[in-house]
């Protein structure tokens, strides 16, 4: 969104002539509107005076960016957006809708090539933006937690809002690059559960915030481990705010794929055998991914989920190996298979996990202000959870930490008396629970594609058999989307992030790469033998031999056919065309 250097504006009017766009703070007082001109690209202040009567007005609510495409430079702006909520006094906003203007008043001067691939270019860029999860704040920094916030200089205070904001977390930041020389603009930030609270009596603010990196951004299969720079793939920061009577108490985790150079790139099979890489410094980006972590959050506590055993087995034992050989006393490594520790619904045995990490728990502590702005404690590590996809085990867990933490925040603000469980407080169960199957959906949609698993547990502490239904159904979602879908959607997020350039030449894209004989020629076949094996047996022959004979006939060439398409899977799944090959690996 775009500000003002007197401060953020609620409302804007965007004004659109042939020649330029014109957008229009609605304060009192503010003469300043932005011009942006559709033919050179150039963006300059200038006055309500200079807008053209004759301009085309409609009210917008934000602005995005903007992104080159085949036919041009294109302007985002968000048109509808949603509160949930205040965070400290300052509203927070949802994006919900969004529009994607041409700066070019026509396309005719495309090629057909060149219009399909900008149709499919614009198609990609709406993708990221109705995937849920866009909130912004137009006079709070969202992207930082509550400790670090209260530990800035003054100088940090007096920078723009985009100036100071936690890069990781800004998903609109390469979108807004041509927007740098102006005051300041809109960070958007993922999944925000914002909820007023009643125990004994006494009402707080219940907030759960989950910050999505942006840096080695993508989807399930085809962004798995880190890379060069040390940045792990789905890493997402979540902080749990506790606001009471003027006091605020803050307590943060972290999710990120184990931090090494592995891949599990899909193949149409179920579960893709991951593939640690072989040729590769895995200790240099590893090293690197824990400076940060450990420079950022402090001490660190790995709780390992995965299991111990088949192909997730060596993953395991690489990280431990990796820990190991790094020798730094801030970090800890505890590993817990959640699978075989939890077979046969005994959910109760992860208690096993937070009993043995209890004291560290106790040790990092949390971060607690009182009313009168005086800092009771700080929080001087965090646990950094992971299982494959970093969703559904973590998520579990994650939830377990953050309620002993709450436990000991509120019997410290005085809401819960000592001898009182928070477990016990049947009203605030209930929204702690679904807020955090909410988070755990929010996260899986993201990444996976569907709805997170085991939300029934998260829900309501025990697992049941329609959430074993349920999750079955996701699975099935998810193994479609994977090996079907996910091609496109990791092009969408890498051309959104900026990891993918359009070239407006009307030189061949990595779009108009043509797949090969087999993709088309085996699935036909494969079709055909299994519909002529169905007739065969529906429309039997003069004697059951023959019938027996076509039947078996038939049946060996769908089956041959679709073992050929499994040993070829990885030339049948929607894999991504933008992206360089060496990212995904």
């Amino acid at each position: 969104m775009y500000y003002h250097n007197n401060g953020a504006h609620e409302v804007l009017m965007l004004h659109t002539s042939p020649e330029k766009f014109y957008i229009e703070a609605c304060d009192d007082g503010v003469d300043a509107v932005l011009a942006i001109d559709r033919v050179s690209n150039e963006m300059t202040l200038t006055g309500k005076k200079d807008v053209p009567p004759s301009a085309n007005t409609r009210p917008i609510c934000g602005i995005m960016g903007t992104v080159r495409l085949v036919a041009g430079m294109y302007l985002i702006v968000i048109t509808k957006k949603r509160n949930v909520g205040s965070l400290l006094g300052h509203a927070v906003w949802k994006a919900v809708d969004f529009d994607v203007i041409s700066y070019k008043k026509t396309v005719l001067h495309l090629t057909e090539n060149q219009t399909q691939d900008n149709k499919t270019f614009l198609s990609m860029i709406n993708n990221v933006l109705t995937t849920d999860g866009f909130y912004f704040c137009t006079d709070y920094d969202l992207t930082h937690t509550l400790q670090r916030l209260a530990d800035v200089s003054h100088d940090f205070q007096e920078m723009s809002l985009l100036e100071r904001a936690d890069q990781r977390f800004v998903w609109n930041g390469s979108l807004l690059r041509e927007f740098l020389a102006q005051p300041e603009v809109l960070d958007p930030d993922p999944v925000i559960v914002m909820k007023p609270c009643r125990v004994n009596g006494k009402i707080f603010e219940w907030i759960l915030i989950s910050r999505r990196s942006c840096f080695r951004a993508g989807v399930r299969y085809y962004v798995r481990g880190i890379d060069s720079e040390g940045h792990a793939a789905n890493f997402v920061e979540t902080e749990q705010i506790v606001l009471y009577n003027g006091g605020r108490a803050s307590f943060v985790q972290t999710r990120g794929s184990m931090p090494f150079f592995w891949s599990q790139r899909p193949n149409l099979k179920y579960k893709p055998k991951p593939l640690i890489s072989k040729n590769t410094n895995h200790m240099d980006g590893f090293q690197r991914h824990f400076d940060s972590q450990v420079l950022i959050y402090g001490k660190q506590t790995i709780l390992n989920l995965i299991n111990q055993k088949g192909s997730e087995k060596p993953l395991e034992q690489a990280f431990a190996k990796m820990v190991t050989g790094m020798e730094n006393g801030m970090i800890k490594y505890v590993a817990f298979d959640f699978h075989k520790e939890c077979s046969g619904m005994r959910w109760d045995r992860l208690n096993i996990l937070v009993d043995n990490v209890a004291e560290t728990q106790d040790e990092y502590s949390y971060f607690m202000v009182d009313t009168a702005g005086k800092v009771l404690s700080q929080q001087k590590g965090t646990f950094r959870s992971n299982c494959m996809d970093c969703l559904d085990r973590t998520n579990v867990i994650q939830s377990m930490l953050a309620r002993r933490s709450i436990q000991s925040q509120l019997q410290r603000m005085g809401v819960l008396h000592v001898a009182q469980r928070i477990e016990e407080q049947a009203d605030f169960e209930k929204i702690y629970k679904n807020a955090w199957a909410d988070n755990a959906n929010a996260c899986a949609k993201q990444y996976a594609g569907t709805g997170a698993l085991k939300t029934d547990f998260t829900r309501t502490g025990k697992r049941t058999q329609m959430g074993l239904v349920m999750d079955g159904v996701n699975s099935a979602i998810r193994y479609y989307k994977n090996n079907f879908s996910d091609g496109f959607r990791q092009d969408s997020i890498d051309l959104f992030l900026g990891n993918y350039a359009v070239d407006e030449t009307d030189g061949p894209t990595p779009l108009r790469i043509q797949k090969d004989w087999k993709f088309l020629t085996l699935p036909i076949i494969m079709v055909v033998a299994f519909s002529m094996c169905i007739i065969c047996l529906l429309m039997a022959g003069d004697t059951w031999t023959e019938t027996l004979a076509y039947v078996l006939f038939w049946g060996a060439a769908a089956a041959v056919t679709a073992a050929v398409i499994v040993f070829n899977g990885r030339d049948f799944v929607d894999a991504p065309k933008l992206v360089q090959k060496e990212k995904m690996d």
